[in-house]
């Protein structure tokens, strides 16, 4: 039976745990954590996930970690944020690995046609299955999460047919896309989101693959009024830190970033991000101006047929890396089917 008195000392016991826990948490020696993206300040991501997961590293620190975000392409060019971060310019940066094509070639299976489905469920597969090859392929850095989006073709002139590609000039989200437009007979684009508007009113592009929000984030609702309602890619990010800095950390703060660099976040990123990016579409129809095309399941078999040489290419890209590229494909399949994210 519990008395008074024995509940009285059981309390106390426990303030005085929970005192010295505040006690060390104050005593760690306060840090900065360099945050750096290429994003606008104002862009969804930055609302749905920088600014939380930063909120919430602050918090779970007792104020000893201070994250301070560097939007915009303060600290380099969107293609360089990977390096930045091994070089320790940015503590932590936000990549698409895709802008340096070929430099990561088994995290390019994400970024494969007709793949994932969804990007809550999509983000949590590739978390999962790149934390198995993250320590070799980017072991210049410490992988925090992985996540994307899904995105489509947006263009000057309607496309419905894959045939209608030949010729065009088009601006590819990723290198994996870049491939796809070459398939196609397309000509590619290279550059990087803030660049796109630019590059399609100036009609250097005629058309660009981009996710529906972020398509008015970066102002080429403007210039792009022809779209296509399906996910005909996935884009693929990561968030990863200089091992430096995560070395200099307390073990307590080091607790801290671990549990905020997991796949529980990796799934709240993908599911506050996409879903933000996905509700984008309906901004452009209400708009007036835009002409948002739903394909027939004979032309979407069309595309499926037309980019279906571009997993055996991948498959041998990725033998030549020296994995085994049909498994390391099918292991990303079983957890995108696992989370019911498979396409």
């Amino acid at each position: 039976m519990t008395t008074p008195r024995t509940l009285c000392l059981r309390l106390g016991a426990l303030m005085l745990v929970l005192a010295a826990s505040g006690a060390a948490r104050a005593q760690d020696k306060p840090v900065e954590l360099r945050f750096a993206h290429w994003l606008p300040a104002q862009h969804s991501l930055a609302k749905t996930g920088f600014e939380p997961w930063a909120k919430a590293v602050e918090a779970a620190s007792g104020g000893s970690i201070k994250v301070t975000m560097y939007p915009a392409q303060q600290l380099g060019k969107a293609p360089d944020h990977f390096d930045m971060a091994r070089d320790g310019i940015a503590d932590m940066t936000w990549v698409s690995p895709g802008y340096q094509a070929g430099r990561f070639p088994l995290f390019a299976a994400s970024e494969l046609p007709f793949l994932m489905a969804n990007p809550g469920g999509g983000s949590a597969a590739l978390d999962a299955w790149y934390r198995r090859y993250a320590g070799t392929e980017m072991k210049e850095v410490r992988l925090c999460m992985a996540h994307i989006h899904n995105g489509t073709l947006h263009s000057k002139k309607l496309i419905t047919e894959p045939g209608q590609i030949k010729g065009m000039k088009i601006r590819p989200a990723n290198g994996t896309v870049a491939q796809m437009v070459t398939l196609l007979g397309g000509t590619n684009v290279q550059v990087s989101a803030p660049e796109s508007r630019d590059a399609l009113e100036k009609g250097v592009a005629d058309a660009i693959t981009f996710p529906w929000d972020s398509l008015i984030s970066f102002g080429i609702d403007k210039v792009a009024k022809q779209h296509i309602d399906f996910k005909l890619y996935a884009a693929s990010f990561v968030w990863v830190m200089n091992p430096g800095f995560y070395d200099k950390l307390s073990a307590g703060q080091k607790k801290v970033i671990d549990a905020h660099c997991n796949n529980e976040w990796a799934s709240k990123v993908g599911v506050a991000w996409g879903g933000w990016e996905d509700g984008g579409e309906g901004k452009i129809e209400k708009m007036g101006g835009h002409t948002i095309t739903r394909l027939s399941p004979a032309q979407l078999d069309a595309w499926r047929q037309a980019v279906a040489p571009m997993t055996a290419q991948w498959i041998a890209g990725a033998d030549k890396a020296g994995a085994d590229g049909r498994a390391v494909l099918e292991s990303l399949r079983s957890e995108l089917k696992s989370r019911n994210a498979a396409y």
